[in-house]
């Protein structure tokens, strides 16, 4: 046991450890001290809640040491003490400024799982702290953040941009719940309810099939698959310009979803799908299964990573080179409100509209959580009507009742 202490005491304690006499440390009274190899001394002390604290920093002499011990034994006796470690978290929280916490904050941010943030997450905090936040805050100290202060800074942001003012306000909290879990912050601030949701603006209207169907004829050849995969399979833009030929099994006919690309700072970066649902498999319509073989045999390199849908000039296709095309395409299905990412809404409604559970759509649209397919099975209850009127027609031709 004293050699466990030594080396927590040398290394810095992890994890609380019981107090005992060691080799080379003096104890008189409260507290120990103990000499480091580099000549400095280190002081630790079993407070009133039975852990042992270590002085956050070590001394240049024993005096020094022994002069923080007793600071400490005093602060004990008036009842006055509180952990080392959140002293020194109010001290800095008392001069460091929002701004710097910021940086810090998305230098370390991780996702739930512990992995680094996707890039594109990255390039939006970016943009939402430069834009929205640290205008309004890159000066003022952790401490001086209060409800009223937020409430105000929210109350500044563009009420004609409701999504971004969502989103501004969601990082906003999410800052602030850090600052208050290292005790930099007694509460957090953002305390307004419904500011980080927003209500979508323009409800999507769902494509028909036989527009479905003009979209991809109006389509380049080479891009008519794409119609396929964002409708009938409901594949994100970014998934679908990212597949290659070894993702595609025609032998069960399916595609692999493995990775996406998005484009933060206009540079294309592979990566996971969005989320650890995304990586999926997605069974194809089989009546476009020729449709499939045709374009890895026309408009798909050789190579097992050859991409389906590549730029004319190799690589990626941006978004807004492939935009161009679709744009004249949605125009001449008469359907100008159309995005491609309403080709996806679309194929959620058809597959919900087929019978599809809600555990089916979230596999299917590889979504985490519930919440969002929710949206596709509530979009088929129009089907509710057409069951009405097939009962109602049963009934129709019973013969007369006497």
């Amino acid at each position: 046991m004293a050699c466990y202490v030594a080396r927590m005491l040398h290394d810095g304690p992890t994890e609380p450890v019981h107090p005992g006499p060691q080799k080379g440390s003096t104890r008189r009274g409260f507290g120990r001290l103990r000499k480091l190899p580099s000549g400095r001394w280190q002081a630790a002390y079993t407070g009133p809640d039975a852990r042992v604290h270590p002085a956050p920093s070590t001394f240049h002499t024993q005096d020094a040491a022994r002069g923080w011990l007793n600071g400490e034994k005093k602060l004990i006796d008036l009842d006055a003490w509180a952990p080392p470690a959140e002293r020194v978290a109010v001290t800095r929280s008392a001069s460091q400024s929002f701004g710097d916490f910021a940086e810090e904050w998305l230098a370390t941010r991780t996702t739930r799982r512990g992995e680094p943030l996707k890039p594109r997450t990255l390039s939006e905090y970016r943009r939402y702290l430069d834009l929205h936040i640290l205008p309004a805050f890159a000066t003022a100290p952790v401490r001086s953040l209060t409800p009223s202060r937020v409430k105000l800074w929210y109350e500044s942001l563009d009420v004609s941009t409701p999504t971004a003012r969502a989103h501004a306000y969601q990082l906003m909290r999410a800052l602030c719940t850090t600052a208050t879990e290292q005790k930099l912050l007694p509460g957090n601030p953002c305390q307004i309810p419904g500011a980080g949701s927003v209500t979508r603006a323009k409800r999507i209207r769902p494509a028909e099939i036989s527009e479905l169907m003009t979209i991809m004829d109006s389509m380049p050849e080479r891009l008519r698959l794409a119609i396929v995969l964002g409708a009938w399979c409901a594949l994100r833009y970014g998934e679908i310009v990212e597949l290659r030929r070894s993702d595609i099994d025609l032998d069960h006919g399916l595609v692999r979803v493995q990775r996406g690309v998005t484009w933060p700072h206009g540079v294309a970066t592979v990566g996971s799908p969005k989320s650890l649902a995304g990586n999926r498999d997605v069974h194809v319509p089989a009546v476009f299964l020729p449709l499939v073989k045709e374009h890895l045999v026309k408009h798909t390199g050789p190579a097992q990573d050859a991409l389906l849908f590549p730029a004319a000039e190799g690589g990626h296709m941006h978004p807004r080179t492939f935009g161009k095309r679709f744009d004249a395409a949605r125009d001449a299905a008469g359907r100008p409100d159309l995005t491609f990412h309403a080709l996806r809404h679309t194929g959620a409604v058809l597959a919900a509209q087929s019978g599809a559970t809600l555990a089916d759509l979230m596999a299917r649209l590889g979504h985490s959580t519930p919440n969002a397919a929710m949206r596709y099975q509530h979009a088929a209850s129009d089907r509710d009507r057409a069951i009405a009127h097939a009962l109602s027609e049963q009934v129709r031709h019973l013969p007369p009742r006497h």
